[in-house]
């Protein structure tokens, strides 16, 4: 019966606790022994999910609360990997929208909220973070309520149950005067305000590939709920893809999850989120049913990406002494895998003069994670810097525009509201709390976006907060301003000396430190000023007989400023490449001649 399960997304801002939460209902589900130690953030399986404190794939849980299997689905809460939530909400019933006592509803709320309704859920709020000295839940009840008009809820939607919690403190609270003792009023509030499946049992099997897995063991493996009778190891199925005839297949293996663990199923019922294997060139969006009853689910649709990146092979003088893989047969192929279980990146082979690969993403942040990747496998690579996709529309030049969203104290906001405003940023809201906080959004071409963000946390300080979503495609803006300040250029090949560093760091920002390995054309640093300049960053100090006071004081040398992934993609200009390496990253002009010519001058 799907009586017995609820299936539900957890949606939120990004750190308002919903790998924290779902913590907290794991371990009082009696999932593990008394002195079982569990780590903090377990759904947070992925390396970079560790380190970056954010989710990043959509991740499966399921445990049992009074006979009733309760499916949880933790979804990211970056709008760079918007994709991994668009998929999931096909398989379950309702939402739990977490939202911050203190902060209330913040723009990635927003994104994945409508998202939501417009699937036509019911979502049940939790105000998490009730025991933070300054929450404020009635204030935020009343926003996410307003935030629920704005986005057109129908009045169903608007009559959301809710409840309080704090995640980190392991209890929630029907009402905000209650006693805190544990998670039960949620898992009470879940059963009773999400609806069961309406999947029939007794219909034909039929289920929809929703995420795509691999095991080493058993090949590839489709995530999804199952939507109509019931399969069984060993069965028979159709399977059916878009733009191709339907395959006969047999189903080796059903998995699903108690707790964090995946365990093997002898079968998987209507209603319950599921794993099959046997189909090993099975996509997303493919749909899996019964031979004698074969039925085609429309494909899953996901907004279309923004910006796309180049990625080719080292070329730079330094190529092949860090990395394992480093010819293009091995990027290409690494890529065609990611593709086939990554539905909200596009990759394609580039058709320009070099040879390369074009992944188009939806943000910096979702290619930075992919290059991440990439390089702890052991890959080398160069990647250009990330272009918009331009689109005709109506016989109009079009551009990807975003709404910015930004937080910051009062006397930085005129510096941040005239660089967005230069980077073509028009502005749609201003206000100012009592706490001299000021909030503001712009609508600005993804274009405008692009290297801003270190010129932000410079300007405010680092006090300030900058969300952007993807709003629409409009006409062309014309030219942005490009980088402010150029670029420092090592002349030669060597190690940096702290003798030559100590002379440079007047002209600007390094980037490397004394005895880092330099080439000629990589950028060691950021000028002061708006022009290239060529410099020796490898000059060692000449050496005499004569001594003499003061001559051999060791120079100050001021720490390196370390670019991540992101900043150095953010960092360069058409010109200049990030050269990926799984111990380094360098940046370096794209035509090492053009730096010879500006050396001989």
């Amino acid at each position: 019966m799907t009586s017995h399960f609820r299936n539900l997304a957890i949606i939120a801002h990004i750190d308002h606790g919903k790998t924290t939460l779902l913590d907290a209902l794991l371990k009082q589900s009696n999932l593990f022994r008394e002195n079982e130690i569990t780590p903090e953030r377990m759904m947070d399986s992925y390396d970079q999910e560790k380190e970056r404190g954010i989710t990043i794939f959509a991740k499966h849980t399921s445990l049992k609360y009074r006979d009733v299997t309760i499916n949880f689905i933790d979804t990211p809460g970056h709008s760079d990997f918007s994709g991994e939530v668009e998929r999931v909400l096909g398989m379950v019933s309702s939402v739990l929208l977490l939202v911050d006592a203190q902060d209330g509803p913040m723009p990635q709320t927003r994104f994945v909220l409508s998202k939501a309704l417009k699937m036509g859920l019911c979502p049940v709020v939790v105000i998490n973070k009730v025991d933070r000295p300054h929450a404020d839940p009635d204030r935020v009840l009343n926003e996410t309520f307003d935030l629920f008009v704005e986005l057109g809820a129908t009045d169903q939607q608007l009559d959301f149950r809710y409840c309080y919690a704090s995640a980190i403190m392991g209890y929630a609270l029907k009402h905000y005067e209650d006693k805190p003792e544990d998670m039960s009023p949620l898992f009470d509030l879940i059963l009773d305000a999400v609806p069961p499946p309406k999947d029939d049992p007794a219909a034909p099997f039929l289920m929809q590939a929703m995420t795509i897995d691999y095991d080493q063991f058993v090949g590839r493996q489709a995530t999804g709920r199952v939507l109509g009778g019931k399969v069984t190891k060993g069965q028979r199925v159709l399977w059916q893809r878009e733009g191709q005839d339907p395959t006969h297949a047999t189903i080796t293996r059903i998995e699903g999850y108690s707790g964090i663990k995946k365990v093997e199923f002898s079968e998987g019922v209507a209603g319950d989120i599921v794993s099959v294997s046997g189909i090993e060139e099975v996509n997303l969006g493919d749909t899996l049913c019964d031979p004698d009853h074969p039925t085609k689910l429309p494909p899953i649709a996901i907004e279309e990406p923004t910006m796309s990146v180049n990625i080719m092979i080292n070329s730079g003088p330094f190529a092949g002494q860090d990395g394992k893989d480093v010819t293009f047969n091995k990027i290409k192929e690494r890529l065609l895998k990611e593709k086939k279980s990554n539905i909200s990146l596009r990759i394609e082979e580039f058709s320009g003069e070099e040879e390369a690969m074009t992944v188009y993403g939806r943000g910096e942040l979702q290619l930075a994670v992919l290059l991440e990747a990439m390089r702890r496998e052991g890959m080398e690579m160069t990647v250009s810097k990330p272009k918009v996709i331009i689109k005709e529309i109506e016989g109009e030049k079009s551009e990807p525009i975003e709404r910015v969203y930004v937080e910051t104290p009062e006397e930085h906001s005129g510096s941040v509201i005239e660089a967005l405003s230069r980077r073509k940023g028009e502005m749609q809201q201003l206000s100012t709390d009592e706490n001299g906080i000021t909030r503001f959004e712009f609508l600005i071409p993804t274009r405008g976006l692009m290297g801003f963000r270190n010129d932000f946390l410079t300007m405010t300080r680092g006090l300030g907060i900058m969300t952007s979503l993807f709003e629409k495609f409009e006409p062309w803006k014309g030219e942005i301003p490009r980088r402010s300040k150029g670029a420092l250029i090592s002349i030669n090949q060597g190690k940096a000396t702290a003798y030559s560093m100590g002379a440079l760091q007047k002209r600007g920002t390094l980037f490397v430190s004394p005895g880092d390995a330099v080439y000629e054309g990589m950028l060691i640093g950021e000028n002061s000023r708006d022009n290239d300049l060529v410099v020796n960053v490898t000059k060692g100090k000449q050496l005499t007989n004569v001594r003499a006071s003061g001559t051999d004081d060791t120079p100050i040398i001021v720490p390196p400023r370390k670019l991540s992934l992101e900043q150095a993609i953010d960092f360069i200009e058409d010109d200049e490449l990030v050269e990926v390496t799984p111990r380094f990253l360098r940046t370096r002009k794209r035509a090492l001649k053009e730096v010879e010519r500006k050396r001989q001058k």
